[in-house]
């Protein structure tokens, strides 16, 4: 006899949700009772968070070495009392707006499971799936918004999202901020897509009636939710077309440019955290090539968000993390550099923390990390920015309790101000 087909009810709703249109939308604040309450605590109202995926060099960036293991790009002066290299001259102008982490570590030199680390502070396990900040903020923050999404993934996708959350908690994809949201402008709107959702809701009525659980109700809340965002005039936060030219180019018109414009968008309209990714940066070869068509786009574009978002007096209140799985080998030779978990750089911008501030160092050669930061540390120190009780444990349906960061992570709380 043939078994009956077997699909978890998580399954069934993450599926039906993604499978409609290629678009997932979607406590109260304490206070630890043995960290100290600072000037940073609670004051990142907002979070934008940038991936630089392929493990960036933090020798040939944010933490320049001369001797051996000095690479092609030479250090420059900044407007703060640190230098970086040339790569980066855009960057060095606004610096006094930045602090660093030059003693980032880590155990993981594997490129997915490094990036999964990253973006949830934990190692990747089969049995489990983990939550971003941006889900862990939902959670104990509550909706940023009444109709938008409380966060959003550009130019990559929400696999690591919602994690052990409710399926209403993923990030919505915006996989090119040229494009935005898909499928709002199809034929018939906003009302052939409620068409597309009722249906779907009603072949899976069945299901809804029959487990009347958390999951199951956080499917059907995104179908509300998607229909409450079709219908807002918020919608035309996620259309950077409504930015002018000028604007645009000081981003840069590429994929990272725009990406960072459309998380301004969207942080300024009330999305809480943003993650805009940008690859090509494992470079085991031709280094020298690579950094200079990889390092202009990125150079202005994050000098354009930090000075933009400064002009518009948002700064103080968002938090802007610029972070890479791992860096790259000491060694050099005029070729490339291997992965390097070991020590790399990490930076933080706005959202409470110190200006023109260096926190941690590497040795001369950029191989060992001084006052070490750990990635559950900076998920900590995120956490902290944002409000989040650090030591209050969510208990997940497997039955494990969980901490924003983890059980070891420990907020780095000399970076704030």
């Amino acid at each position: 006899m043939m078994k009956p087909f077997q699909f978890s009810r998580r399954q069934f709703v993450e599926q039906c949700a993604l499978g409609v249109f290629g678009l997932t939308v979607l406590p109260n604040l304490k206070a630890s009772n043995s960290l100290p309450l600072g000037a940073g605590f609670g004051k990142a109202k907002r979070i934008i968070f940038l991936q630089v995926r392929g493990g960036m060099s933090h020798i040939d960036t944010f933490d320049p070495k001369r001797g051996k293991t000095q690479g092609p790009g030479k250090a420059i002066k900044t407007k703060a009392d640190f230098q970086v290299t040339e790569y980066l001259p855009k960057t060095a102008k606004i610096a006094d707006k930045i602090c660093l982490i030059r003693s980032m570590t880590a155990k993981i030199g594997v490129h997915g499971p490094a990036q999964y680390f990253m973006r949830t502070a934990f190692a990747q396990r089969n049995t489990v799936k983990h939550p971003n900040l941006g889900a862990w903020s939902q959670h104990y923050l509550g909706s940023s918004h009444d109709t938008l999404p409380s966060s959003a993934c550009i130019n990559t996708s929400p696999k690591q999202g919602n994690g052990f959350f409710p399926t209403a908690y993923s990030p919505i994809p915006i996989l090119d901020p040229d494009t935005g949201l898909r499928n709002i402008a199809t034929r018939g709107g906003s009302e052939a897509l409620g068409n597309k959702l009722k249906l779907s809701e009603k072949l899976s009525s069945f299901f809804s009636a029959r487990y009347q659980d958390n999951n199951v109700r956080s499917y059907r809340e995104f179908y509300d939710n998607t229909l409450r965002l079709l219908k807002s005039k918020d919608l035309d936060a996620f259309d950077i077309s409504k930015e002018n030219s000028a604007t645009r180019e000081k981003f840069g018109l590429n994929k990272f440019g725009q990406g960072c414009l459309l998380a301004r968008r969207l942080v300024e309209t009330g999305v809480r955290f943003v993650e805009v990714a940008t690859d090509g940066w494992d470079m085991h070869n031709n280094l020298e090539s690579e950094m200079e068509d990889l390092s202009p786009p990125l150079d202005q574009a994050y000098a354009a968000l930090i000075a933009d978002l400064e002009a518009r007096g948002l700064l103080d209140e968002t938090l802007v993390v610029l972070a890479t799985e791992f860096g790259r080998k000491p060694q050099y030779s005029g070729n490339g550099r291997g992965h390097y978990p070991i020590c790399y750089s990490s930076v933080l911008a706005g959202g409470g923390v110190k200006r023109g501030y260096v926190y941690g160092s590497s040795d001369q050669d950029g191989a060992l990390p001084n006052d070490p930061v750990t990635v559950p540390d900076l998920h900590a120190t995120i956490g902290w920015a944002a409000g989040l009780p650090l030591q209050e444990k969510f208990q997940a349906s497997s039955g494990r309790p969980f901490l924003v960061g983890g059980d070891k992570a420990n907020p780095v709380m000399d970076v704030f101000a």
